[in-house]
């Protein structure tokens, strides 16, 4: 990586700090790619999304409604449905999400090879 001045380094801080706190933590993301496949419903998602609790599902799913990134759809019949799915904007962390996997990829054969390469 190349070298950043003090003000470039400043605005990156904030640029990074920004996009942590919308996708950072450890389910938003996974539960985007989760819904890469389409449109799931609540326990669809936490049964994809192994390890989730309902509350925390529950919780990440308002704040990835809340910043743009997934719609709550309510089809009004007996049952009642609520499904989710992805908006246009969670097109734009296509690039990151391709990024993240090919690197954990690549760091998961590292450590298999015991941290040789």
């Amino acid at each position: 990586m190349p070298k950043l001045s003090k003000t470039e380094c400043t605005a990156s801080l904030k640029a990074v700090g920004d996009a942590l706190y919308v996708i950072g933590g450890k389910w938003k993301l996974r539960i985007i790619i989760a819904l890469l496949e389409g449109n799931k419903r609540f326990n669809e998602l936490q049964r994809t999304v192994e390890g989730i609790s309902a509350r925390v599902l529950s919780n990440e799913l308002k704040e990835l409604e809340l910043n743009g990134f997934v719609n709550r759809n309510v089809y009004v019949k007996t049952p009642v449905i609520v499904e989710y799915e992805l908006t246009k904007y969670s097109e734009t962390l296509e690039k990151i999400l391709q990024s993240l996997s090919e690197w954990g990829t690549m760091h998961r054969k590292k450590l298999k090879l015991g941290g040789k390469k």
